[in-house]
């Protein structure tokens, strides 16, 4: 996949995500600022990370200062190890699993045994496998700072955490001066492994999104979709 990064509004720019869903390759925002920019979410992996570190500074912007996390999931934290920032930002349950992911013995090997075993998995590890090129200096990382309800970033960007069916530590992340409310996953289903035998689990949490367009910002971004405005009142 060949992207580069564009200004969606204000400081905030993005780099778009795969649209081949079995990808599994999300969107990854920057909010510039002269002291080092902030990037919501990691990439897939350290290859996704890269290309967006390539497309930052094609781009002129400011270095990373910080990660932070929308929540846990592979997808949005495996690229982790590939930037070199001041501080990874979470909320403390994802923290939590992201400390167990660590320790376990991710490998090409690792993850066909795990799809044997539990064959749910597979869409998940299949992702994995493919994006992964080597693990020799691959990591987990674990935020460094945590929160648990609301954090403010210097440069007035507000982490909220949202909870939800998708990952109970979904957080979005508010750029009040540029209009925009990054969502990561927060209103969707389940992963699938996760989802109850015999329902189709992919219903989105409709009360949530509602919620969050109710503030009114200009520009919403979801991690797997092109970002949009919010409807206009007839």
């Amino acid at each position: 996949m060949t992207a580069s990064l564009s200004q969606l509004s204000g400081r905030v720019w993005i780099y778009p995500g795969d649209p081949d869903p079995e990808a599994v390759m999300p969107c990854v925002a920057v909010v510039a600022d002269d002291v080092g920019s902030t990037v919501v979410d990691a990439g897939q992996s350290p290859a996704h990370a890269r290309l967006v570190q390539s497309a930052m500074a094609e781009a002129g912007l400011p270095a990373a200062r910080r990660l932070v996390y929308t929540h846990h999931h592979w997808d949005h934290t495996w690229g982790a190890c590939a930037w070199e920032v001041e501080e990874i930002v979470g909320q403390e349950s994802g923290a939590t699993l992201l400390s167990a992911e660590a320790r376990r013995p991710w490998s090409h090997e690792y993850l066909r045994e795990q799809v044997v075993a539990n064959p749910r998995l597979g869409p998940s590890f299949k992702a994995r496998a493919r994006a992964m090129n080597g693990w020799a200096d691959f990591a987990v990382k674990a935020p460094s700072r945590t929160f648990t309800d609301r954090l403010m970033l210097p440069g007035g960007i507000e982490v909220r955490h949202v909870g939800g069916t998708h990952a109970p530590d979904s957080t979005v992340v508010a750029v009040p001066d540029s209009g925009v409310l990054l969502l990561g996953d927060c209103f969707y289903p389940p992963p699938y492994h996760l989802r109850e035998p015999g329902l189709a689990g992919e219903e989105i949490d409709l009360r949530q999104i509602t919620a969050l367009v109710a503030e009114g910002f200009d520009w919403y971004v979801d991690s797997h979709s092109s970002p949009w405005r919010p409807p206009v009142p007839e």
